[in-house]
């Protein structure tokens, strides 16, 4: 009683400002990622299965973060917008190699069995080898070290859960709504595109084969 609190430096207008960009940033990373997707696979079922790997990765890696009794500040929203690269790259694979069984003529299902199977040991030695490289931040002492494990953890268990979601949600629904690619011919864009894609094509194979005889 007659305790007078005057509030000397007030952080939280910055703070959540702050986050907010970074909100803001993490959108726009998901919409970049998924109009690259559908610039490169001229489709817009497989470009939506794959779309819907980043959303459910990121809600996956909220439960660790809850587990572990983590909050939404700068470190763990900016690992969530450094995973979405990662997260949808697991998805891609899984549907293209689904889409080349299908155009092997197999059924949708079986499709997507062999799909999934076929590149589930790399999908997982990827992902553990992509984890491995955060566990030292786990292990560093100080200050430093308690801000980045959060961190470290975040970007974890996004990249972790991509790998459970691709091999098991992304080639369900691959079973379920893809199709092999019917013969038509591609637009001008199109044409463009693909003939652009060659041209790199050659050129990796003139480097590398240079890389090889020297």
């Amino acid at each position: 009683e007659g305790v007078e609190l005057t509030p000397f430096n007030d952080r939280t207008a910055t703070i959540r400002a702050s986050i907010h960009e970074v909100q803001i940033t993490m959108l726009i990373s998901m919409c970049l990622v998924i109009l690259t997707m559908l610039l490169f696979l001229r489709r817009v079922a497989p470009t939506v299965i794959a779309g819907l790997s980043v959303p459910l990765s990121l809600a996956s890696a909220f439960i660790v973060m809850y587990a572990f009794d983590f909050t939404l500040d700068n470190l763990t929203l900016m690992a969530l917008v450094i995973s979405i690269g990662f997260v949808v790259d697991d998805a891609i694979v899984v549907i293209e190699n689904v889409v080349r069984h299908l155009d092997m003529g197999k059924s949708r299902l079986q499709a997507a069995l062999d799909g999934a199977r076929e590149i589930g040991f790399t999908i997982v030695s990827i992902t553990a080898s992509l984890v491995a490289v955060f566990l030292p931040l786990l292990f560093m002492g100080g200050f430093m070290g308690m801000m980045l494990h959060s961190f470290a953890v975040t970007i974890a268990a996004a990249i972790a859960m991509s790998a459970i979601v691709s091999l098991t949600l992304t080639a369900s629904l691959c079973g379920s709504y893809l199709q092999a690619h019917k013969e038509e011919k591609p637009s001008p864009l199109v044409q463009r595109i693909d003939r652009m894609h060659a041209g790199m094509l050659r050129a990796y194979a003139r480097a590398l084969d240079w890389s090889l005889r020297h």
